[in-house]
């Protein structure tokens, strides 16, 4: 029987809200409202003078409890800005490493975290503003160095994050012909998720490799979501498949077992 797992990604703007405030808490309230297991963040500030020295991932992590995996991926002195992996699974960092960018640095997150068994790989990334740029780092995240290196047949596969792209754009179409996008496994109308006060397009993605299927997936539109970033956050309720031979004893998700079908 495949177990229900909560995933969220999540651009939190370095924490600042369409009303200008900086507010990691409520940033950290809002994922909480999604109750997620997993949650991929871009735009995170660490040690940066322009949110007060703070290090959002932990932070966040701390209000959640659970643990936190950053990659910068601009790292200038001591300020840091990149993305989040957090979770109270069990958590490995397998790589992170910048993508070819011609504009400003990007780069990407990948970790391996273990549920009730299977070994979940997780790419979190933010892509960047240019057509051409985004084509690259999407063609480096499907090749050797990336996805092309995931080999074992139980792995699992989650890619996800701020593509910066839409659904007509090849960047989307490169990923989704290698992955499944979320909302398609759902039959859904895709809502866009930015700007928040007043969504106009669909950037931020999640899409799934094999064995993971979906049940519900939404757009979360709560009215703090929609001042606490200028993104609004995406929330899966992905079906993970277990391995061919399960374990005796496997991990429990932190939430999602327990929880109803998303609406």
């Amino acid at each position: 029987m495949p177990r229900r797992l909560r995933f969220l990604t999540y651009n939190v703007h370095s924490c600042f809200g369409t009303d200008r405030k900086l507010d990691p808490g409520r940033v950290a309230a809002v994922i909480g409202e999604c109750q997620p297991d997993i949650i991929a963040l871009q735009e995170v500030d660490v040690g940066r003078a322009r949110s007060a020295g703070m290090d959002q991932a932990q932070m966040i992590a701390a209000h959640l409890r659970m643990e936190a995996e950053f990659h910068p991926a601009l790292h200038l002195k001591e300020e840091k800005y990149g993305d989040a992996v957090l979770t109270a699974l069990p958590m490995r960092l397998v790589k992170a490493d910048a993508l070819p960018s011609c504009g400003e640095p990007r780069g990407a997150l990948w970790v391996e975290i273990d549920f009730a068994g299977v070994k979940l790989q997780v790419i979190d990334t933010h892509l960047g503003l240019r057509g051409s740029e985004r084509i690259r780092q999407a063609t480096a995240l499907l090749g050797p160095g990336w996805l092309g290196a995931i080999r074992q047949p139980d792995s699992r596969v989650i890619l996800a994050g701020d593509l910066n792209a839409i659904a007509r754009s090849t960047t989307y179409k490169l990923l989704a012909g290698q992955l499944k996008d979320v909302t398609s496994l759902c039959n859904l109308k895709p809502r866009p998720t930015f700007p928040s006060r007043l969504p106009l397009l669909r950037l931020d993605h999640i899409f799934v490799g094999d064995g993971i299927g979906a049940s519900a997936c939404r757009v979360h539109s709560s009215a703090l979501a929609r001042v606490a970033s200028d993104h609004l956050p995406v929330l899966a309720e992905l079906e993970v498949q277990p391995n061919a031979r399960p374990t005796e004893k496997g991990l429990q998700p932190a939430y999602g077992e327990s929880f109803p079908p998303l609406p």
